[in-house]
């Protein structure tokens, strides 16, 4: 069969994180049609919770719910003769594929099963230059995943290979691609983006949830790629099942952890801003048009690292004068640990909703004392008996929320180099045990910055309204490391007429005070209807570390869209309700 003749490729994702729905590959095996599912279990902040994993054990380091997922469902998988591939190996895909082998064989059945490997580089760190780091990943493409299903695997295990990939691998595969089908492999890396985190795709996270009114949004369904031939592909879910697949969810998707229109992978750049989105059915939206560029000479190395140790403690500080009681407390634990004081030591005083309230919980402020060193004995257990010891001689009503307990690892710093991928073994090791070197492409190309196209026609001057701008504009926003990404997106083309002028860097800088000061890089994308923002240092040092009620940045778009901006009448006459499909 010729890459032309072959019927189009039916992939299911049913993991967007290590974490996620537990029953989602019960559910994508049984509700409908797949010939491969993939499972996304890595994110930077999993691969420090790996590596941690590992500290304690090293034989651990790989996504353990997988299986879980597996011991229910290999079964099914081996009687419908359903391809797996899977990104759960993390930091240990060999010792994750033993453990698979060991209960398929308790399970009675003998699957085949592949592994990729050469990602992890922690042991040349020093030789590369890499720093101390916990962990050390470089992205993998998606011919070592290939590889493994042309050798006739049942279930491929990878460490770190790019999300997308595990929908690509599958699509070369099936379709017999190489390097040179450049636009064939950047439509499926778009779908494969799609997919990757699962139910965002079908209405998680959504922000205009309202749009989808009449759908089941508290259990949305996983989603599906139906990818052709040429790479362009359907993007639908189960019949049936909840959510819904429409251009805006689609939209919201593609515009998340982006930077730019080009989206540079290890085997493609494809090139987003070529991306045509046509809404072909309900639950139906076909993504083609595609472009693809070769990829970049180097491959991304993804570092981690924990920032130290944290402790903390709650006082509740009822009634009155709430505030010369913390400042009390605050002095009594101060002396209490001078002479072995943390690095970091910190106060925040929260005051009571009504200290003359009803209910005691409405008249008790909070004070609350949070350590950091990187040193866990420092702040162990002696800085909680620190508090404790206080019980009887502090101010009226002394009371914690919890007894001491041990300093637990802080956030993790993430961050991303560069290597040369000719540095970077990709290792495949086969069904029948035999390890393969997988070759990088031979093409590549150096990344650079598309410039601006020419913006659209403004909307005609007319009466305005100060409003939320969420009523008019969709946001999704997430973490890459220090660094935030923020895509914002409009309904129509009257909307995309607007955002296209309206919503500058100095407007958002405006809107959004902690960005003021940072680097701020705005790309447009107008066939998504969409600008994507890339916020510098956002999060520094790294992925839940940063102070605030955000540390990943999931909510800045949400903060975005609840900021009141002048918004022409003309836009707030139409709701998303009234999303144009193209």
């Amino acid at each position: 069969m010729t890459a032309t003749e072959a019927p189009s490729l039916w992939v299911g994702n049913a993991s967007g994180f290590y974490g996620d729905r537990l029953s989602a590959v019960h559910e994508m095996l049984t509700e409908g049609t797949v010939d491969v599912l993939t499972g996304d279990y890595l994110a930077e902040l999993t691969m420090a919770i790996l590596g941690r994993d590992q500290l304690a054990d090293p034989g651990r380091g790989y996504a353990r719910t997988f299986l879980k997922q597996m011991r229910e469902c290999l079964g099914l998988i081996m009687e419908r003769r359903i391809r797996v591939v899977t990104n759960a190996g993390g930091l240990n895909p060999r010792g994750l594929t033993d453990r698979l082998t060991d209960l398929a064989e308790e399970l009675g059945f003998e699957p085949r099963i592949a592994c990729v490997t050469g990602d992890d580089l922690l042991h040349r760190a020093e030789e590369l230059d890499l720093g101390g780091p916990l962990t050390a990943n470089a992205y993998l493409g998606a011919f070592g995943i290939a590889r493994c299903l042309d050798a006739g695997a049942d279930i491929v295990v990878t460490g770190r290979v790019t999300d997308a990939s595990l929908t690509v691998g599958p699509a070369i595969s099936h379709f017999g691609w190489t390097h040179d089908d450049l636009d064939a492999l950047a439509g499926a890396t778009v779908a494969g983006h799609v997919i990757e985190c699962g139910t965002q795709a079908t209405g998680g996270n959504y922000a205009f949830a309202e749009a989808l009114s009449g759908h089941d949004l508290d259990r949305p369904g996983f989603p599906l790629a139906e990818i052709e031939a040429d790479g362009s592909s359907t993007i639908t879910k189960h019949d049936g099942t909840g959510g819904a697949v429409t251009v805006g969810t689609v939209t919201a998707q593609l515009v998340y952890e982006i930077r730019g229109a080009r989206y540079p992978g290890p085997d493609v750049t494809a090139r987003l801003d070529t991306v045509r989105l046509t809404e072909t059915g309900p639950d139906r939206v076909r993504i083609d048009g595609v472009q693809g560029e070769p990829p970049p000479p180097d491959l991304k190395v993804g570092l981690t690292g924990l920032t130290g140790f944290r402790n903390e403690v709650e006082f509740l500080l009822p009634g009155l004068e709430a505030e010369a009681k913390a400042a009390r407390v605050e002095r009594q634990m101060r002396a209490a640990l001078a002479g072995n004081e943390p690095e970091e030591l910190r106060f925040e005083f929260t005051p009571a909703q009504d200290p003359h309230g009803a209910t005691q919980d409405a008249a008790t402020a909070r004070l609350r004392a949070i350590a950091r060193d990187r040193d866990p004995a420092v702040i162990g257990r002696r800085f909680g008996a620190a508090a404790v010891e206080l019980a009887l001689g502090s101010y009226a009503g002394f009371h914690i929320t919890s007894p001491p307990r041990d300093a637990r690892p802080d956030g993790v710093a993430a961050t991303h180099v560069l290597v040369p991928a000719a540095e970077v073994e990709h290792v495949v090791i086969t069904p029948d045990g035999e390890w393969e070197r997988v070759p990088h492409p031979t093409r590549t190309l150096a990344l650079a910055e598309v410039p601006d196209p020419p913006p659209p026609e403004p909307l005609p001057e007319g009466p305005v309204r100060t409003v939320p701008l969420g009523l008019v504009l969709g946001a999704r926003s997430g973490d890459k490391g220090p660094d935030a990404n923020l895509g914002v997106w409009a309904t129509t083309d009257e909307g995309w007429r607007w955002l296209a002028h309206a919503l500058t860097v100095d407007v958002l800088r405006e809107l959004l005070p902690e960005v003021a000061d940072l680097r701020v890089t705005r790309h447009p994308l107008p066939s998504l209807r969409a600008v994507d923002f890339w916020i510098e240092g956002l999060l520094a040092p790294g992925t839940a570390r940063r102070e605030g009620v955000d540390p990943q940045a999931k909510g800045l778009g949400e903060w975005l869209r609840a900021r009141r901006i002048p918004v022409p009448e003309l836009l707030l006459e139409r709701t998303p309700n009234g999303e144009e499909t193209r």
